[in-house]
């Protein structure tokens, strides 16, 4: 596995120099030091420390949202391959369909018959007239 100067890492992060030094004094990131007594960071070390950044707290009970549509509904089936989800539920007269990673889906315990709240935004809604 490659070693990656201090100023690699802080490039691939988004971060200075500095941050990423600060993190190896204070023992949040591990370093190496190479032959000519540089620092340096393993590449499986740092792609370790990339997912602990990327671990986030629970939110919390969400007391707002900006969703106005938000309807309670039941799960009547749930698709899953390797990657993604396919998870439908019935909320009263409506049908909606939610595509999301497997993860997500294993994360929220989905399977039919679990009551789940579909909260929907869209930037792009289409909008029909029905034959009369």
């Amino acid at each position: 596995m490659p070693n990656l100067r201090i100023s690699e890492a802080a490039a691939m992060l988004g971060v200075s120099d500095d941050t990423v030094r600060r993190w190896v004094e204070n023992g949040r990131l591990a370093s190496t030091t190479l032959d000519n007594g540089r620092k340096a960071i393993d590449g499986k070390e740092l792609a370790a420390f990339v997912q602990r950044m990327t671990e986030t707290a629970e939110p919390g009970v969400t007391v707002a949202a900006s969703a106005r549509n938000r309807m309670r509904g039941i799960v009547t089936r749930v698709l899953k391959d390797g990657v993604m989800a396919q998870v439908e539920m019935q909320a009263g007269p409506f049908r909606i369909v939610s595509l999301m990673s497997r993860e997500a889906a294993d994360e929220l315990g989905l399977e039919v018959g679990s009551v789940a709240v579909a909260s929907i935004k869209s930037t792009n809604v289409v909008v029909e007239i029905p034959e009369a």
